[in-house]
């Protein structure tokens, strides 16, 4: 009996100290926490639509309309150092009307970096899951990521991020002519599953104010000793309220011994001019040269799989305080004749969308 008692005492005892375990730990790390959330940085943005498709490719989703997140960003920065910082960004999204099963919203981790910089060399550096030099200086003419992807990005000729190393910098001190290399595992967002790896390197000259210039290329190795391969170039200007661009993109991918070589060619014109203070006016058309052989798998502007293609985007950008953006916009998909089979009909597809910065 004695002994049963005391097997108690010694379990309650153990137990006490476990709780009292466990409320240290929660303390100190709440007591980090608090001091990293008052010394960092908490920001982020959403974008949202109602949207209506009032014409389709594809008959079932003819006249479909409703609510979307195309995106939601949550961003963490803290400087660790005078030349040292992290970033930890989360990314969310609602699934898309083309999507096999209507799942819930659920967050991913799209960033989370340590940055070091170097103001003697010009340069900084970066290791973790970063965002890659493939579509940086193409969205920054853009401009509007809130109404839609760049053209490569859009149609998956590369990947946005990436997990590896990275360095950026200038070769001048007034900035005109900068470099942007980067080595990474080829999986985007994915884990490595193999030892295929990519390079990415862009090279960007502004040598007069608002023109911009830029020559990209990325080669990865992939399955069965393959290859793929993406190069752009790109002429951009930016000044007194105008922005406009010029991108041409072609993307080989190897598909193996006996099979031919998949080619994609594309181009994209877009622009935008502020017409008041409040006011902004956005256009912009992308020409596929080659069928995207899995357009039919691009979230909110699914692409027919089997005929060349021309998206034309028509927006106004109203933004009636600071951060805030309301944007009525209109895209429409118009495709040519196809090599076999019945021309696709016309994707239209009007939207509202707002744009919300914090």
């Amino acid at each position: 009996m004695k002994l049963k008692i005391n097997h108690s005492i010694k379990r309650i005892l153990k137990s006490y100290q476990c709780l009292l375990f466990t409320l240290v730990i929660v303390t100190l790390l709440s007591s980090v926490s608090l001091s990293w959330s008052q010394n960092g940085k908490i920001s982020g943005y959403y974008i949202g639509d109602y949207y209506y498709l009032a014409s389709a490719h594809n008959e079932d989703w003819q006249g479909r309309h409703g609510f979307q997140y195309r995106r939601i960003y949550l961003n963490y920065d803290k400087n660790v150092a005078d030349d040292l910082a992290i970033r930890l960004r989360f990314e969310m999204n609602s699934p898309s009307f083309n999507a096999k099963e209507p799942g819930k919203i659920a967050p991913f981790v799209k960033h989370g970096y340590l940055k070091w910089s170097d103001s003697d060399w010009r340069t900084t550096s970066y290791f973790g899951l970063i965002g890659t030099p493939t579509f940086a200086t193409v969205e920054q003419i853009w401009g509007y990521r809130s109404v839609a992807k760049t053209l490569e990005d859009l149609h998956k000729l590369g990947s946005s991020t990436d997990f590896g190393v990275a360095i950026k910098g200038s070769f001048d001190t007034d900035k005109k002519f900068s470099y942007h290399a980067m080595l990474g595992n080829g999986a985007g967002t994915k884990g490595e599953a193999n030892s295929d790896k990519k390079a990415y390197l862009s090279f960007t000259a502004r040598p007069v104010e608002g023109l911009i210039t830029e020559v990209y290329g990325e080669f990865g190795t992939g399955a069965n000793q393959t290859s793929n391969y993406m190069f752009h170039g790109l002429l951009g200007y930016q000044k007194n309220r105008l922005n406009l661009g010029l991108l041409i993109s072609n993307k080989t991918k190897q598909k193996g011994k006996d099979k031919e070589d998949e080619t994609r060619l594309a181009g994209s014109i877009f622009g935008s001019m502020q017409l008041g203070d409040r006011l902004t006016a956005l256009a912009r058309i992308d020409r596929n040269f080659d069928p995207h052989t899995t357009g039919e798998k691009i979230s909110y502007l699914p692409h027919a799989a089997t005929a060349t293609s021309n998206t034309i985007i028509l927006g106004v950008d109203w933004s009636p305080t600071a951060n805030t953006h309301i944007i009525p916009n209109l895209v429409a998909i118009l495709y040519d004749e196809p090599e076999k089979g019945d021309k696709p009909d016309m994707d239209l597809q009007p939207r509202l969308t707002l744009y919300y910065k914090f």
